[in-house]
């Protein structure tokens, strides 16, 4: 654990270090723009990442609860189907996040 913790802290120091190193006072002609391409691309990547894993979790999950007692698939349908749509909400709203970075 403390190998991961001293790679996050120096991946992130070493990803953070050019914004600050290279910082202008004034903004010129296309200033910043890497860094929202970057913040739209990480917000759709992990929470692409993230929904797919949560979707996964929620079928496999409902899928051996119905193994387990066929007689209730019925009222597990509705449920699994809410839960489905409101991990897929997270989803739209990233892809609104990064295009609102982008089109800033």
């Amino acid at each position: 654990m403390k190998t991961f913790a001293n790679l996050l802290f120096w991946t992130l120091a070493l990803a953070l270090f050019p914004a600050v190193a290279m910082a202008e006072t004034e903004a010129g002609a296309g200033a910043g723009t890497w860094s929202y391409a970057i913040g739209a691309g990480l917000a759709i990547g992990l929470c692409g990442m993230g929904c797919g894993i949560a979707q996964g979790l929620t079928a496999g999950n409902a899928m051996s609860a119905i193994a387990r007692n066929p007689g209730a698939s019925g009222t597990m349908f509705v449920p699994f189907i809410i839960g489905l749509a409101l991990i897929e909400s997270i989803a739209i709203y990233s892809l609104v996040v990064a295009l609102l970075l982008v089109f800033k």
